[in-house]
């Protein structure tokens, strides 16, 4: 069974990655995989009622992180359907490509670790849309904007949902991991901005042509309002899950009812054709919801890997054939590329004892600089990817060719600057 599973899941990512060659989407493949998984799953393990409780609870965690992407997506359009990035756009003055991106990076990095990394990103990606005009710039920025979220939510117990189970369950402390994984999270960073920055050189900005929509205009007040409200949302959601522990979807959707309270209050005494296209209602119909679809897939597939046991599998027999901790740990980052983070990290949370390896020691702090900025390699490796792939339409092999080599350069430097800085402090 489990060889049957495994094999299933690799054409899954296999069809995914070879998109458009197939001319079958990716979000159909993703569906079509997980429902293959889950049904063999269900069949050959001839208890459908254990297996059903699995789906339940899998299906639990893939809604919270789908109900948390499309809040902040629509707290995003809202945002631009009012303008609101122009408070932002207004302020960058710089006519080259090469001093754009190492603004971007940056800015990506910091607000990653205060935000989470797939806020982080869609802010990011969408930010460009009205910075670039070429569709080839737009992607290569999403591309380095992924590196740079993944990067930046590393260091921070909230910037990567990773950091956060290992800070949740008592593997590492906010003062430790901070101090220790952002010198390695900067240079995870930096080594792909500075060869990105270099190959792009004295290359102008081409920016789009600023037109609103369907001649739409909105005031300076609407555009701050807007902009700071819905910004404000998303810094304040990691604030709400400490105060309340409550999941981060749930602050999501309160501050998105918030938002939407607050359009219509704003727009009450407008006609109605102007206030349709600036309510919230309307930017839940421009949202992309094959992104979403596609997201539910591929958790949900990898759900199964987990349920059957197949990763933990991988990480024993890591531990008995490699034996050194930092390799492993190496590996793990590798392989969540490919596999969600989540699970990997829980495996490993699952593998090796507090009492053996006590809080801040250096297996875990490793483990949440590798798996926070691993996924970076591949597209599909992280949230950030995933929504980075679905609001700019990025192909897989496109990714592949262009910016995973940059994600393996930073992710290895970072990870010799971590071991460097270890063997000196300690």
């Amino acid at each position: 069974m489990l060889a049957t599973l495994s094999i299933i899941f690799v054409l899954t990512y296999a069809a995914i990655a070879l998109e458009h060659p197939f001319k079958i989407n990716k979000s159909a493949t993703a569906l079509v995989g997980a429902g293959l998984l889950w049904t063999l799953y269900a069949v050959l393990t001839g208890d459908a009622k254990v297996v059903g409780n699995q789906l339940g609870e899998s299906l639990m965690g893939t809604a919270q992180i789908v109900f948390f992407l499309v809040g902040a997506m629509t707290i995003v359009e809202v945002v631009d359907a009012h303008n609101g990035f122009e408070v932002i756009t207004s302020r960058i003055k710089t006519t080259r490509l090469s001093s754009l991106i190492w603004m971007v990076g940056f800015v990506t990095f910091f607000l990653s670790s205060i935000l989470d990394n797939l806020t982080t990103t869609i802010v990011m990606v969408s930010l460009m849309k009205r910075l670039l005009d070429q569709r080839d710039d737009r992607m290569f920025f999403a591309g380095i904007i992924v590196i740079a979220a993944n990067a930046g939510g590393a260091w921070t117990p909230i910037g990567d949902v990773t950091t956060t189970m290992l800070w949740i369950g008592g593997q590492v402390t906010t003062g430790a991991i901070m101090k220790s994984v952002f010198v390695a999270s900067m240079v995870n960073m930096m080594v792909p901005l500075a060869v990105t920055a270099y190959v792009l050189g004295s290359r102008p900005v081409m920016a789009p042509p600023r037109s609103n929509e369907e001649g739409l205009e909105t005031s300076a007040f609407e555009r701050n309002l807007m902009f700071m409200t819905g910004m404000s949302i998303l810094v304040l959601v990691p604030v709400f899950k400490s105060v309340t522990d409550l999941p981060p979807f749930m602050g999501i959707l309160f501050g998105l009812g918030l938002l939407w309270m607050l359009g219509d209050l704003v727009h009450r005494q407008e006609e109605d054709l102007r206030k349709q296209r600036l309510t919230l209602a309307r930017a839940l119909t421009r949202i992309d919801m094959s992104s979403v679809v596609f997201f539910i897939g591929i958790l949900l597939a990898v759900a199964v890997l987990e349920h059957t046991h197949i990763l933990s599998g991988i990480a024993t027999w890591l531990e008995h054939t490699v034996g050194r901790q930092d390799i492993i740990v190496l590996i793990i980052g590798l392989v969540s590329a490919v596999v969600d983070n989540v699970p990997l990290v829980a495996a490993s949370m699952g593998m090796y004892d507090l009492q053996q390896y006590p809080p801040d020691s250096f297996l875990w702090e490793f483990v949440a600089y590798c798996a926070g900025t691993g996924g970076s390699i591949l597209i599909i490796g992280s949230a950030a990817g995933v929504a980075a792939m679905g609001l700019e339409r990025i192909d897989f092999v496109w990714y592949a060719r262009k910016i995973s080599g940059l994600a393996l350069m930073g992710y290895l430097a970072g990870a010799l600057c971590y071991v460097v800085q270890y063997k000196l402090t300690h």
